[in-house]
C-alpha cells in the first residue's frame, strides 16, 4: 500500500530505504534524499554571512574607528577575528547536528546576530566586563537553558515574562543593529550635538562603498535570490579592493592591509589561524571576581533573547512546514530547544557568544526540507566552511556590517504583532523598543518594559491579570538599576 504520491517518489528515487530515510523517516515526513540536500543547502546560503559577520562584531578592533570586543594578548585583530570563524563554525555544527540527529526539524542554528553585539559593545564595551566574564556568563545561561528545558519549564517561562515585551525585543534588536551597522559603514556618525548625523556619504569612501554594497545586497534579496548577503558582503568587499589597487583610496581604509595602490603585499596578509586554544576554556577565568548584580542581569538578558527568540523563530518555520498542532504548537519543541541550549553552552566554552535558531531555516523548508537530514546538510557544510576562515580577516568591518543593517531592517516587522491600540501593551512594548538602541543595551530595554508592565496594568485597573512573577521581576529591576546608577557598582560604571 502507498504513503501517497510523495513517498512514492522516494521510492523511485531509490532512497526510501536508505539509513538517511530509515533514520529521519522520509516516508512519514513525504520527503526524499534530493529534497533534503538542497533544502540543507539553501538554508546554508542564507545563513553562512554569520561565519564572517559574527567575528567581525565580536573581536576588538583598536583605533579611532575601532570598536569593543575579544582581545587577545600576543595575537592581531585579524588572528582573533580567525579563532572566532573556527568557533562560530564550531558551535553552530555542534547544535545543528544536535537538532538533526535529536530533534530531526530542518533548523539551522548559529551564534545570533544581536545578543552577540550585545557582548562586544554593551557587556564589554559600555559595562566594562572582562569577555571572559561574558563567556562565563554565556555558558551559565546555556546551562540554566538546558536544565529549564530538560524539567518542561517552558510553560511556566512563556508565562513569566509579559507578552508585549516578548513581541517588541525583536524590533528593538533590529534597531540595536542598525545604529551598529550604520556607525561601521559610517552612513551615521557621532554628532556633539544631537548624539547621531548622516555622515559624508558624498566624500567618505567608505560611506560610498557601504552605500553602494547595502543597496545591492536589498537587491538581490528582494529578488529572493539565495545567499544574498553573504554575496552582498563578498561584492562590497570586492570594490574596496579594487578601488584601492586603482589607487582612489589610501591602503587600509576600504580593503584589508595587504591590499595596496597597484598591487598586492601578501606580508601584510594575516596568516592563517586554525588554533583556537586561546579561547576554549577562557569562561572559567571569567568567574573569577564576578560583580552579582551586573553578572545576574547579563546572564538574564542572554536567556531572555535566546529562549523568546529561539521559541518565536521555531514556531514560525514550523508553521510555514505543516509542523504544528491543532492549537498552534510544536509537538516535542523541547528537542529543538535543547539543541539551541547545548549549541549556546558549547558555544560559551569555545569563546563566542549564544546559539540561536535562524529564521533563514524558513528558506530550507520551502525547498521542503522536513527532517533533520536538512538540518544535517547545513552542519556539514559550516564545517566544509573551515577552509575559508582566512576570509574572516580580508573583510572589512563596513562590509560585513552591511548584514546588521538588512537583518535589522527584517526584525522591525515584528511591530506588527504588538497590539497598539491597547495602552497596556503599547506602553511597555513602545518602552522596550525606544530603550534599546537609545541605550545600547538590550538588557536594558527589556528591563524597561518590564518595569513599566505591571505599572500600567495596575494603572488601568488590571492589576490581577499581572503575575506575581512579572512583578518580582520589576521590583529587581529597579532596585539593579537603582544600584548601578548609583555609583556602587563602580567596576562597570
Amino acid at each position: 500500500m502507498s504513503d501517497g504520491p510523495a513517498a512514492d517518489d522516494v521510492a523511485t528515487d531509490g532512497g526510501q530505504d536508505s539509513w538517511f530515510a530509515n533514520y529521519f523517516g522520509f516516508a512519514e515526513h513525504g520527503t526524499d534524499l534530493r529534497t533534503e540536500i538542497v533544502a540543507g543547502i539553501t538554508t546554508f546560503l542564507t545563513m553562512s554571512y554569520i561565519v564572517v559577520v559574527n567575528p567581525a562584531i565580536m573581536t576588538q578592533f583598536p583605533g579611532p574607528n575601532g570598536k569593543p570586543g575579544i582581545a587577545i594578548e600576543g595575537y592581531t585583530p585579524g588572528e582573533v577575528q580567525q579563532m572566532l570563524a573556527v568557533v562560530t563554525i564550531l558551535a553552530a555544527a555542534a547544535a545543528i547536528f544536535v537538532m538533526a540527529f535529536y530533534a530531526n526539524r530542518p533548523f539551522g542554528q548559529a551564534p545570533g546576530l544581536g545578543l552577540n553585539a550585545f557582548f562586544a559593545f554593551t557587556v564589554v564595551g559600555a559595562m566594562g566586563i572582562p569577555w571572559q566574564t561574558a563567556l562565563a556568563a554565556v555558558v551559565t545561561e546555556g546551562v540554566l537553558f538546558i536544565v529549564l528545558t530538560a524539567v518542561g519549564a517552558r510553560k511556566y517561562i512563556i508565562e513569566l515574562f509579559p507578552e508585549p515585551v516578548k513581541f517588541a525585543v525583536g524590533t528593538g534588536i533590529g534597531l540595536f543593529l542598525a545604529i551598529i551597522g550604520l556607525e561601521a559603514m559610517q552612513i551615521v556618525v557621532d554628532d556633539p550635538a544631537t548624539l547621531l548625523t548622516l555622515g559624508p556619504i558624498a566624500t567618505d569612501p567608505v560611506a560610498i562603498l557601504s552605500v553602494v554594497g547595502l543597496f545591492l545586497t536589498l537587491m538581490l534579496y528582494v529578488r529572493g535570490m539565495k545567499g544574498a548577503i553573504i554575496v552582498g558582503i563578498l561584492a562590497t568587499t570586492i570594490m574596496g579592493a579594487v578601488a584601492t589597487l586603482a589607487g582612489l583610496v589610501e591602503p587600509g581604509v576600504a580593503a584589508a592591509e595587504f591590499v595596496r595602490n597597484g598591487g598586492l603585499d601578501m606580508s601584510r596578509m594575516t596568516a592563517a589561524q586554525y588554533d583556537i586554544t586561546p579561547l576554549v576554556g577562557a569562561f572559567l577565568d571569567g568567574f573569577a571576581n564576578v560583580d552579582a548584580f551586573a553578572f545576574s542581569l547579563v546572564v538574564f538578558t542572554f536567556f531572555f533573547v535566546d529562549f523568546f527568540d529561539t521559541a518565536g523563530t521555531l514556531t514560525g518555520v514550523s508553521q510555514i512546514a505543516g509542523f504544528l498542532d491543532d492549537e498552534g504548537n510544536l509537538p516535542e519543541i523541547e528537542k529543538p530547544l535543547m539543541a539551541d541550549a547545548i549549541g549556546t553552552t558549547v558555544g560559551g566554552i569555545l569563546g563566542t557568544s549564544t546559539v540561536t535558531t535562524y529564521i533563514e531555516s524558513s528558506t530550507g523548508v520551502e525547498e521542503g526540507g522536513r527532517t533533520g537530514m536538512t538540518a544535517l546538510v547545513v552542519g556539514l557544510l559550516f564545517l566544509a566552511a573551515l577552509i575559508v576562515v582566512p576570509l574572516a580577516a580580508a573583510i572589512p568591518l563596513y562590509a560585513s556590517h552591511i548584514a546588521l543593517v538588512v537583518v535589522a531592517l527584517l526584525m522591525l516587522q515584528n511591530v506588527t504583532d504588538i497590539q497598539w491600540d491597547d495602552l497596556t501593551h503599547a506602553v511597555p512594548a513602545g518602552m522596550t523598543i525606544l530603550i534599546m538602541p537609545l541605550t545600547y543595551s538590550i538588557s536594558y530595554g527589556i528591563a524597561a518594559g518590564i518595569i513599566s508592565y505591571p505599572l500600567v496594568k495596575a494603572a488601568q485597573g488590571e492589576w490581577r491579570d499581572v503575575h506575581v512573577g512579572q512583578w518580582l521581576l520589576a521590583v529587581a529591576f529597579v532596585v539593579y538599576f537603582a544600584v548601578r546608577t548609583s555609583g556602587v557598582l563602580t567596576t562597570v560604571a
